[in-house]
């Protein structure tokens, strides 16, 4: 391994200066703010149980966006996926109040962000039009068009806000382990699941093979024999799919029903989450633990009175310099390191 360049140190100094600023500016003790990050995040059963809540829809989601981005494809559009995909699922179990109601609000919900990521795929594929414009512009039509449903046809009468019914116990997804204060949901079991998964597919088998190297070289993959518009095309609906599933698994584990602003940004965040994962979707464990642990013990900075957006801060910071490392080892001919 090539050692890493003088001018990525700097960047990743630079960073830490930039973090220690914002905390000086917000008049806090830099190490009285990182204890407090790290004791809100793991200091106690309750605390890590928020933590992996945190992690499980950055998970989830990370593997929509880090499967997409093999194939060389940015899907910002996790966000509409995701919420299209929740509102779905919470309709489908509010009308099933049985366990099969989970099972079919999944699929429902990876059907519906499947097909909402499909014309960006297919703009993309046979069109050549930018993923990035067109998931941005559907993210912004997901978001108005779950609102109007949970404001109108979906709303529950009773309720004095826009959201659905609450979920039956029935339908809701269990606890893995629920023990004192300490609960781990079998969702997150199934982000490791689709994480570990993928990082198999990927590198075992044919079609995983042709979608990285469309990533990597789409011309030199159609000369190989690739049909490089079909691997494109798919990508980005499985990409959907994925997304959909974030949202059914936030709605069957954790908030039990859908309603307006669902998402505080965990389609967004997913990009960081796969972005930091590195060449293996192994990466997304950790990478999406770190995230959760910063969403989580970020709201202990509050006591502080230190603005939540200071998390927001270091996470773009250690994207940043973490992104610098890689380029680095590559200018040099050192490979990913990841």
């Amino acid at each position: 391994m090539k050692k890493i360049s003088p001018q990525v140190w700097i960047v990743v100094a630079a960073g830490i200066a930039v973090i220690l600023g914002a905390l000086v500016l917000a008049k806090a003790n830099p190490a009285e703010a990182i204890r407090t990050l790290g004791t809100g995040s793991f200091g106690s059963m309750r605390a890590l149980s928020g933590t992996l809540k945190e992690t499980t829809p950055l998970l989830v989601a990370g593997c929509a966006v880090y499967l997409a981005l093999q194939a060389g494809l940015f899907n910002i559009g996790v966000e509409g996926q995701l919420v299209m995909g929740a509102c779905t699922a919470s309709a489908v179990g509010v009308k099933m109040p049985t366990p099969a109601g989970f099972f079919v609000g999944c699929a429902a919900a990876m059907i519906v962000g499947g097909l909402w990521a499909l014309p960006a795929g297919w703009i993309k594929a046979y069109r050549g039009g930018h993923e990035v414009i067109t998931t941005i512009m559907l993210n912004n039509i997901a978001i108005y068009l779950t609102d109007a449903l949970v404001i109108g046809p979906l709303k529950d009468p009773a309720a004095a806000y826009p959201t659905t019914e609450s979920l039956s116990k029935a339908t809701r997804l269990a606890s893995a382990v629920k023990a004192n204060d300490l609960q781990i949901n079998f969702a997150l079991l199934v982000g490791v699941g689709i994480a570990v998964g993928m990082a198999i597919w990927l590198k075992k088998t044919k079609p995983g093979y042709e979608l990285r190297a469309t990533g990597a070289n789409a011309t030199a993959a159609k000369f190989a024999g690739v049909d490089t518009k079909r691997v494109t095309l798919s990508a980005m609906v499985v990409s959907g799919a994925i997304g959909g599933l974030a949202g059914a698994l936030m709605v069957f584990a954790h908030e039990f029903r859908f309603y307006q602003g669902f998402s505080p940004g965990y389609g967004f965040d997913a990009l960081g989450v796969a972005l930091l994962a590195g060449s293996s979707s192994f990466g997304l464990l950790p990478s999406a633990l770190f995230f959760g642990a910063l969403a989580k013990g970020g709201t202990a900075l509050a006591a502080l009175s230190i603005p939540k957006g200071i998390t927001t801060l270091t996470l773009g910071v250690v994207v940043l310099a973490f992104a610098a490392v890689r380029y680095g080892r590559k200018a040099k001919g050192g490979g990913d390191g990841a």
